[in-house]
């Protein structure tokens, strides 16, 4: 095989796989690690794919590009619904307390949570808000902090004060990005800043994504997968990453 083809069937092989593993693919083809790194370097050249550690993603993966609010509950909507009532068994008992993550993900949570729940619910996101405002058995608390416009999520440094002196049963947190080399991340330094002091509040973590954010990588990372104690995903989600995950015992929902 000559190399332009090779790097054509790798640069296939990103595409379909959304990932591949430098050792794999070296003995894939029969050639030596050294080979296809120098192939994968004159893809990532050609804006094909980014490398990462071991390997390589699609170029569209590395992003620090965000969707607003409407644009975002237009994607995946089926599965970030599917998500949101499968992640309802992971609520704590009656009394018990939650953090709550700004975004379209843990937005659909709120909606499933029934309306005779008690629960004491803490939330940096207005609608959010709204959502459970007439749920009468819950105690609802919203952060305050400087809005940000695209995401509607309140940030700064009143925010991270009052998450200081937290301490929850679970936090649900929303990521734009999920890998295993990179952990958890976000586009913005504000929000990063919050969902890392909201991990530290809870006692458990459980992360909300729809497998399209399985495998991608954000400017900023948030915590590490290490930190994570469950993740609700969808059935699109790639058995390789669910197997990794569940290898660094992480419990992997499938909604």
């Amino acid at each position: 095989m000559y190399a332009e083809e090779r790097q054509q069937a790798l640069a296939s092989m990103v595409l379909r796989d959304r990932r591949i593993v430098v050792s794999d693919a070296a003995e894939h083809f029969g050639v030596t690690t050294e080979t296809v790194r120098r192939d994968l370097a004159t893809l990532e050249r050609l804006n094909l794919v980014r490398r990462v550690h071991g390997g390589a993603v699609p170029a569209d993966v590395l992003t620090t590009v965000e969707l607003d609010v409407p644009q975002r509950r237009r994607a995946a909507e089926a599965e970030k619904a599917r998500i949101g009532k499968a992640a309802l068994d992971l609520l704590p008992g009656p009394e018990g307390s939650i953090l709550l993550d700004a975004g379209t993900t843990t937005a659909q949570l709120a909606a499933a949570i029934p309306a005779d729940s008690r629960l004491t619910v803490i939330t940096n996101d207005g609608a959010v808000v709204e959502r459970l405002n007439e749920h009468r058995g819950l105690e609802l608390y919203q952060l305050g902090g400087r809005v940000r416009p695209t995401t509607r999520a309140a940030v700064g440094p009143r925010t991270l004060t009052v998450l200081s002196d937290l301490r929850v049963d679970v936090a649900f947190l929303g990521t734009n990005g999920l890998s295993l080399e990179h952990g958890l991340s976000t586009p913005d330094p504000d929000e990063a800043a919050v969902k890392t002091a909201m991990i530290a509040a809870a006692r458990r973590v459980v992360v909300l994504a729809d497998s399209s954010k399985l495998g991608r990588e954000s400017l900023i990372r948030f915590g590490r997968l290490d930190q994570v104690d469950v993740v609700v995903t969808d059935a699109g989600a790639p058995p390789d990453v669910v197997a990794a995950l569940e290898a660094r015992d992480i419990d992997v929902v499938v909604a």
